[in-house]
């Protein structure tokens, strides 16, 4: 959740570059269409002296708020900080936004300077013992002071942010959390970049045609024309970026290179290298728990679970121990299921890792008639893309424009304008869909304006950002079911930051606790299956015919195969992400001996092929647990 207080900027300063004078885009009011960001006049050099100096007028602000010599009130105390670091929050929210989607070298190096910096600036805000009075003091009388509910919120929720962040503390308590805080920022940082360099730098290639067996066309022609760009002309090249990753774990029937693949994906950050991240790991999930400590909570998951629905570890542990023994009996029968398939087949290995999405996906074709590569031809992404505006327009009654004169950070990128059907704006939607060295891999929702109407209206400006198949020379981008759930879902984040009605932009958007989040993203992406949606949005991309009545029918039937391995998947990565957060202070022996400990625990060790030494948390679980 990014708050205003920690993300701002300032105005005006001049760079001399090439012998003329070039103005800082952040430091003067976008002349944009909508005042988006002039991503076209932004440039590298820009982000540190607006971050600079929005540090800079962020600290004044909240100087002048904490010095007031009037007495605190919601208005010249809450309200006040809410109009602060307005700057430093323009600044932030395009680089921070780019730095996933599209960074580079001169971006990370920037990360890395302006993570101990941002640190500092908030915990400066947080630990001013006269800023926290009058917070204080407004609290204490909030019933008092005839607030709305929205007001009354936002009065309760600055007085927890600042005494759980600490606030309350002294002396040197107060120095330690600065540094564990300072210390945490960089370290997150580094994480991310290791991981994205490790995406990044495999490349599996491929030069003798017989290779290429049970691989569908599409998956090929994107192997070859990535083989042409990495300079490995007339050959293959198989990347670990998702859409070129999952294709071949699904059809490939070289086994040996299925298990190349996935090693490379799952032990990213696991190969003692200068990539490594196990150590990252041990120091971030340590330093947590410390500050837990500092902060009077028992763990980092007691401190987190606090301001989320579920409150404390115990009621999250309760609902994954009541999911697990039936998920997990139900993925030991499909695996038997596989099993058997593998001996039908005269084999005699056993199951492991890289067996499961090859085998699972012949046994779905076996008992639905459903097959990926059928499918994907009546889900073009434009179609879908459209699909899923439809539906915005049927549910909420808004508009999707596309804008061609609105500066874009990437020639990919699409954007739109949102309106009410009345045409009124709403906002503006940028999407961007296709994976590249430059972008982080997964899926997600965010904005670079949030909606607010403290001082007259301003309207959110959201993006989406995907890691889909790219269109080739011979067919458009065609997704998978599995991808078109997700547009739907992130889709369902987009609406959420789109629709908001909120008067300060702490409360704004997908400002809410991250349990409750998922709500909005959820409700659309089970539209995405319903039979009349779905025949609005998925036509063949040759002959423009409708899906038939009997694939939707076979893909409702299909909807729960392969459950309790997925199931399964995300409840011990979740296990796992819990264990890692309910640890004391304690030193940990390593990563890999604390994870066997973990899922051994669950009962996912036993006589199980698959190696656990290879850490899961470093490298997100990813259909890699076999039972």
């Amino acid at each position: 959740m990014k708050h205003p207080l920690v993300l701002s900027i300032l105005a005006v300063i001049l760079f001399v570059s090439c012998g003329k004078t070039t103005q800082n885009p952040f430091f003067t009011e976008y002349d944009t269409p909508f005042q988006v960001p002039p991503f076209d006049r932004i440039e590298e050099k820009h982000y540190l002296p607006a971050f600079r100096q929005g540090i800079q007028q962020s600290t004044e602000e909240i100087q002048a708020i904490a010095t007031n010599p009037d007495a605190p009130t919601f208005a010249n105390t809450i309200e006040a900080m809410e109009r602060s670091g307005k700057q430093l929050t323009k600044v932030s929210n395009v680089f921070y936004n780019l730095v996933s989607a599209h960074t580079n070298d001169q971006m990370q190096a920037i990360a890395k300077e302006v993570a101990p910096m941002l640190s500092k600036h908030r915990d400066d805000i947080l630990l001013n013992p006269e800023l926290y009075a009058r917070v204080k003091a407004v609290y204490e009388q909030r019933s008092d002071l005839d607030l709305n509910s929205e007001q009354l919120q936002l009065v309760e929720e600055y007085y927890k942010m600042f005494v759980r962040g600490g606030a309350d503390l002294e002396g040197e308590d107060r120095e330690q959390l600065r540094k564990i805080n300072e210390e945490i920022s960089v370290l997150m940082v580094q994480f991310g970049e290791n991981i994205l360099k490790e995406n990044n730098r495999f490349e599996l290639v491929i030069d003798k045609k017989d290779d290429l067996a049970g691989l569908p066309d599409n998956a090929i022609q994107a192997a070859a024309e990535a083989a042409t760009k990495r300079g490995h002309k007339g050959k293959w090249v198989f990347t670990l970026h998702k859409p070129s990753l999952i294709p071949f774990l699904q059809y490939s029937d070289r086994r040996d290179l299925r298990e190349k693949m996935l090693n490379a994906y799952i032990n990213r950050g696991n190969n003692g290298d200068e990539l490594d991240n196990k150590e990252l790991v041990k120091k971030m999930v340590t330093l947590r728990a410390k500050r837990a400590k500092l902060l009077g909570y028992e763990t980092h998951a007691h401190y987190v679970l606090a301001e989320n629905m579920a409150k404390e570890p115990s009621r999250v542990y309760d609902l994954l121990n009541q999911l697990w023994t039936p998920a997990l009996e139900r993925a030991r029968t499909e695996a038997k299921h596989l099993q058997k398939m593998i001996a039908d087949q005269g084999k005699d290995f056993k199951l492991q890792p890289w067996d499961w999405w090859y085998y699972a996906e012949k046994l779905k074709q076996e008992r639905y008639a459903i097959d990926d590569k059928v499918l994907r031809p009546y889900f073009k992404l434009e179609n879908v893309r459209q699909g899923a505006f439809d539906l915005a327009t049927r549910l909420y009654g808004l508009t999707f424009e596309e804008r061609t004169d609105i500066p874009k950070y990437h020639k990919e990128v699409r954007v739109y304008e949102v309106k009410e059907s009345n045409g009124d704006h709403v906002g503006i939607l940028y999407t961007d869909y296709y994976p590249r060295e430059s972008k982080s891999g997964g899926a997600w929702m965010n904005d670079y304006r949030q909606q607010q109407k403290l001082d007259g209206e301003i309207h959110p400006i959201v993006t989406n950002v995907f890691n889909f198949p790219e269109p080739t020379a011979e067919q458009p981008a065609l997704l998978s079911f599995d991808n078109v759930q997700t547009l739907f879902h992130e889709f369902g984040h987009a609406l959420h930051g789109l629709l908001s009605d909120c008067t300060y932009p702490t409360l704004a958007g997908t400002n809410v606790p991250r349990d409750f989040v998922e709500l909005p993203s959820q409700i659309m992406e089970n539209w995405a299956a319903e039979p009349e949606v779905m025949k609005s949005y998925a036509r063949h991309y040759q002959t423009g015919e409708p899906i038939p009545d009997e694939l939707i029918e076979r893909i409702q039937k299909a909807r729960l195969f392969n459950q309790g391995f997925a199931t399964v998947e995300y409840l011990a990565a979740s296990f796992l992400d819990m264990d890692w957060h309910t640890i004391s202070t304690a030193d940990i022996q390593g990563v890999h001996e604390f994870e066997r400990t973990s899922l051994d625990r669950i009962g996912l060790i036993e006589d199980d092929p698959i190696s656990f030494d290879n850490a899961k948390t470093i490298r997100e679980i990813e259909r890699v647990i076999y039972l």
